[in-house]
């Protein structure tokens, strides 16, 4: 394994990934490292792929569906006004998606611009199993009707 999300997708293989949410029909959902607004989520592409390019129209139509699944999700949860998308792939280069709700509440400034470059994720809030376990489980609850899926 050569990058993080290589080896954060065989640790949910595993049932070891504690930043774990659900399995998606394309890959494993997992709550970030750091929340620096709340209910900032992953989608790591399973099978392991370098972009959405790598996979063939049925899986890439896959994926962006779970994507936006995520979202409605994440919009019913969180009370976000939108949902901001980001398939990056530069630094770990491996097909992952930031998925991550944008609040009306936001300061204008934060909220006009990108989130990574709105918020200081070094000091953002770690993830907390114990205080992140209601999001963790109502995220479940709300996409399980897409398991059958997976």
């Amino acid at each position: 394994m050569t990058n993080l999300i290589e080896q954060r997708v065989e640790a949910a293989r595993r049932g070891e990934n504690p930043y774990l949410i659900t399995k998606m029909a394309s890959g494993w959902l997992v709550i970030g490292d750091v929340q620096p607004l709340p209910g900032y989520c992953l989608l790591l592409a399973d099978p392991v792929v370098e972009s959405p390019n790598a996979l063939d129209e049925a899986e890439r139509v896959r994926y962006a569906l779970d994507v936006l699944r995520i979202g409605d999700a994440l919009l019913e949860i969180t009370g976000a006004y939108r949902i901001n998308y980001m398939t990056l792939a530069n630094l770990e280069p491996s097909l992952h998606t930031h998925i991550i709700p944008r609040f009306e509440h936001e300061p204008e400034e934060k909220r006009r611009a990108g989130a990574f470059q709105a918020y200081d994720w070094s000091t953002a809030r770690p993830f907390d199993p114990v205080a992140d376990k209601q999001f963790v489980d109502r995220m479940r609850a709300s996409l399980q009707r897409f398991q059958a899926e997976a």
